[in-house]
């Protein structure tokens, strides 16, 4: 198995009995295709007793979605096992378990996660974990801050930067987050009635000049190894549990945009919900959604703070008082990056069910309105917001 394919469930599996580590390789028998993504195939191998056993998962040279027309590079698969297995080592009980890799396969052999929930589906139904959230701010403190320049040497952190180069991955963010949702773009797709909401972020040039800021630090700030993509859907859950998974958009970027990325589907979800509820059970979902956001940063903010006072290694950034600096320049990041996600997922191509699956069509186009009124509301804010509890005021505010 060297040279490129496409696998078919039976490729799954015999992939699986020569890498899965299992005792018994022989007893894998069987796999089912679960993928519901746009980038690559996902296979669940099971036994013969109907057990689910590992996980293989193949990138496509293509973004799925759309068809061969939209050609994608496979060494974002390379990226994705690496970027996956560098968590690991800084926060293995919060990122999933990569077990081989083949470069010129694209294909990677995961542990298998069927205890766990996918997040996003369990939010969409109103299920709750309270864990979920502090273990969320753990994963991004540990990860983010151990793939930093507080911990890296300078030669180290630089030959890491130039392995996680990610060019290609890259351009589709740079394109669904800043660029797309703010000009006439033939991927955009939002309900005709918010036509005009949609043309102010045209025309709306403080706004516009905000945006080019969070690009240009997506461009410029190799801060941390970031996931580039921790939304909830990337997320799995159950009880006392939570588990990443799906970084092939891995890359050395700003800090903020990984947090603010996954606070900013925390928001979607509370923007949702009074279309995916009954009125009282939204209610407590929507307070939930914000005690979420309030802990998923006071954890990373807590935790990092408490990693650089014990384990920076550079003499000016262990100065007192640095590390606070620098998350406050991260804060503001945050709420900006927060607001982009807000508004690539309503207004854009990537839309998620926490919209998707609202029933009245004029409630679920009330929802997006809200969704986007609050992505341009944090944008706009996000230099002026002091800390958690301001955040949740702001929100509150814009309803």
């Amino acid at each position: 198995m060297s040279q490129y394919r496409t696998f078919t469930a039976a490729d799954a599996v015999e992939y699986a009995r020569a890498f899965g580590g299992v005792d018994d390789p022989a007893a894998l028998v069987e796999a089912q295709e679960i993928g519901d993504g746009n980038l690559n195939l996902v296979f669940k191998i099971f036994d013969r007793q109907g057990h689910s056993r590992v996980i293989v998962k193949q990138a496509l040279p293509y973004v799925r979605c759309v068809g061969e027309s939209w050609p994608l590079t496979l060494d974002r698969a390379r990226l994705e096992a690496q970027t996956l297995v560098e968590h690991y080592k800084y926060c293995p009980q919060h990122t999933v378990k990569v077990t081989h890799y083949d470069e010129t396969l694209a294909v990677m052999v995961m542990e298998d996660l069927s205890s766990h929930r996918i997040w996003r589906g369990e939010l969409v139904k109103g299920a709750y974990y309270p864990q979920a959230a502090a273990q969320l701010g753990e994963y991004l403190a540990q990860t983010l801050f151990h793939t930093s320049d507080f911990v890296l040497h300078p030669h180290k952190k630089k030959a890491e930067v130039a392995r996680f180069i990610n060019p290609e991955m890259c351009e589709i963010t740079e394109d669904l987050f800043f660029n797309d949702p703010y000009t006439d773009h033939e991927r955009n797709s939002y309900p005709a009635a918010l036509e005009p909401l949609v043309a102010s972020l045209r025309d709306d040039e403080a706004l516009r000049v905000a945006v080019a800021g969070l690009k240009h630090r997506f461009f410029a700030h190799a801060e941390a190894l970031l996931h580039g993509d921790i939304h909830s859907g990337s997320i799995f859950v159950a009880d006392n549990s939570l588990k990443a998974i799906d970084a092939e958009f891995g890359y050395f970027g700003p800090i903020g945009f990984d947090v603010g990325t996954a606070l900013g589907n925390l928001l979607i979800n509370y923007c949702g919900l009074p279309g995916l509820l009954a009125p009282r059970e939204a209610a407590e979902g929507r307070e939930r959604r914000l005690n979420d956001v309030r802990e998923v940063w006071n954890t990373f903010a807590a935790r990092f703070l408490a990693l650089a006072q014990e384990k920076t290694t550079d003499v000016a950034l262990a100065y007192p008082g640095y590390a606070q600096a620098f998350l406050r320049k991260v804060w503001a990041d945050t709420i900006g990056y927060c607001g982009t996600e807000l508004i690539r997922r309503t207004v854009g191509m990537s839309h998620v069910a926490d919209m998707r699956l609202i029933k009245d069509e004029a409630m679920r186009t009330e929802c997006i309105r809200s969704c986007i009124t609050l992505g341009r509301t944090l944008i706009l804010a996000a230099d002026h917001v002091e800390d958690a509890e301001a955040l949740l005021a702001r929100i509150r505010q814009a309803g």
